[in-house]
């Protein structure tokens, strides 16, 4: 009997084992290879396929894998968004006004929407550019975000900037949660879904750019939703870092029994629409010009559209969104989207943005003592996200 006993002790704590490795081989979180490791799991991947349609089977198997890692290879019908739209102020060249839609019954995605002065009106189809942002407390009020928004609202795109979860408005669900991941990616396929409701919006000239977790969420986006037609992820894409927040890999989306795959190759995933890699010096992008960036070019080059893929590399700057990548950005959008640069640009053909206000945070909020969140908002998290299994 005692020996009956630990055995079955011992399968138990081998089994207790087993399932430790599994967890760590399917969710990849932080720095968890080496830069050696990681480029030779690059050369591992690139060995898989030599082809268009090698690659083009294996980004497929990649988004699958995403979205199944997510759970969102089926969502619910889409609620009525109810937007609430308010607070439009006229500044130079553009509008910025507070805004919030419904992404789920009793759910609010909170943000601010930039237009172009002369499109609020206008029919005209423009361009729409989502920003999410990074992991900064109310950081689509920051200046970076501001003055970006504003920019791009210049140029003649309607900009949208939304508070990931956890962060600025966006409280009824804590960041912290298991399955935010899966919340915040569906946020932001509603968020396309809101700019093209306005019926100003272009929808073969979309895209979206982010920093850090704005950066993942970015080439996230692009991955799983086909509607994005350019993205700009900015100091996220790296081989060897896989995100370390759990919204961005709190959930097993790099390996699973049917795919294994990394940040590199997500974001290569959408080869052959316009992409450009901001990276710098300070933080995991440090390799991108030597490892990650050469993968996605080999893969670019494969889909016959070498030229749409670029990297701007500051091996002296921090992890932001500062004026450099900004500057970068506006380029590449313009060149993609048809957006007019001139209108960002000094007679040195230099990016100026001493145009953009910069707001207090409280005049960017949609829900104030005077404009509460409406009453039936659920508060409850698990309420909320269940409604994703519907």
């Amino acid at each position: 009997m005692k020996f009956s006993r630990f055995v079955i002790v011992l399968v138990a704590f081998e089994w207790g084992i087993a399932a430790a490795v599994a967890e760590i081989q399917t969710l990849f979180r932080g720095g968890c290879l080496t830069e050696a490791e990681a480029a030779e799991k690059l050369a591992k991947f690139a060995s898989e396929y030599d082809s268009a349609a090698g690659w083009q089977a294996r980004a497929e198997r990649i988004r699958t894998g995403v979205l199944r890692g997510m759970k969102l290879e089926r969502v619910p019908e889409a609620c009525p968004m109810k937007p609430i739209r308010r607070s439009v102020r006229q500044e130079d060249g553009y509008t910025v006004e507070n805004v919030a839609f419904e992404s789920l019954p009793g759910f609010w995605v909170t943000g601010n929407l930039y237009l172009p002065t002369d499109g609020r009106e206008s029919k005209t189809n423009l361009a729409g550019v989502l920003c999410p942002h990074g992991h900064l407390a109310d950081n689509r009020m920051l200046e970076q975000t501001q003055k970006r928004c504003a920019a791009l609202a210049r140029m003649g795109a309607v900009v949208f900037a939304y508070d990931m979860i956890g962060f600025g408005e966006s409280t009824q669900v804590p960041h912290r949660h298991s399955e935010v991941s899966r919340l915040q990616t569906y946020n932001s396929r509603r968020a396309l879904d809101f700019l093209l409701s306005l019926g100003n919006v272009d929808e073969e000239r979309l895209a979206v750019t982010g920093e850090s977790g704005g950066g993942t969420q970015s080439f996230l986006l692009a991955a799983v939703d086909p509607r994005i037609d350019v993205s700009v992820p900015v100091v996220m894409v790296s081989a060897d870092f896989y995100g370390g927040c759990i919204c961005e890999s709190g959930m097993p989306i790099h390996k699973s029994a049917e795919h294994e795959t990394n940040n590199v190759e997500i974001a290569a995933s959408i080869a052959p629409k316009p992409q450009l890699v901001i990276s710098c010096g300070a933080d995991w992008t440090k390799n991108v010009p030597r490892v990650e960036f050469p993968y996605m070019q080999r893969v670019y080059e494969l889909m016959g559209a070498a030229d749409n893929v670029e990297n701007a590399h500051f091996a002296d700057e921090q992890h932001d969104y500062g004026p450099s990548k900004r500057a970068a950005m506006y380029r590449f959008l313009a060149k993609h989207l048809g957006l007019d640069l001139a209108r960002v640009t000094d007679a040195s053909g230099n990016i100026e943005e001493s145009f953009a206000t910069v707001h207090e945070r409280d005049d960017l909020l949609v829900f104030t003592p005077e404009h509460p969140r409406p009453a039936y908002a659920l508060l409850d998290a698990e309420q909320i996200i269940s409604q994703l299994d519907r």
